[in-house]
């Protein structure tokens, strides 16, 4: 292959990176403000939630149940495999 051969193949292949590269630039430039007030918004959200829950609920149900320090029953023993012999498909 010549030169231009050769240029005009990396111009074909490294051109849309290029370009999608710069647009993919540009979209992010407002990404951490936007990420600043989608934080001060969620946190608001959770002040709310955390204000509603000493509340009953509106339709008069019970609330959430409290959390409580039992411990849960046990789990069944895990018995470890021999690791002597190890047979293997042919």
């Amino acid at each position: 292959m010549s030169t231009t051969t050769d240029a005009i193949a990396v111009a074909l292949l490294m051109t849309p990176g290029a370009v999608l590269g710069a647009a993919a630039l540009i979209s992010q430039r407002g990404a951490r403000t936007d990420s600043a007030a989608v934080q001060l918004v969620l946190a608001e959200s959770a002040a709310e939630r955390a204000a509603r829950q000493d509340i009953a609920p509106p339709d008069g149900g019970e609330g959430a149940p409290a959390p409580t320090t039992e411990r849960p029953a046990g789990l069944a023993t895990v018995l470890a495999f021999p690791e002597g012999r190890v047979r293997r498909a042919a």
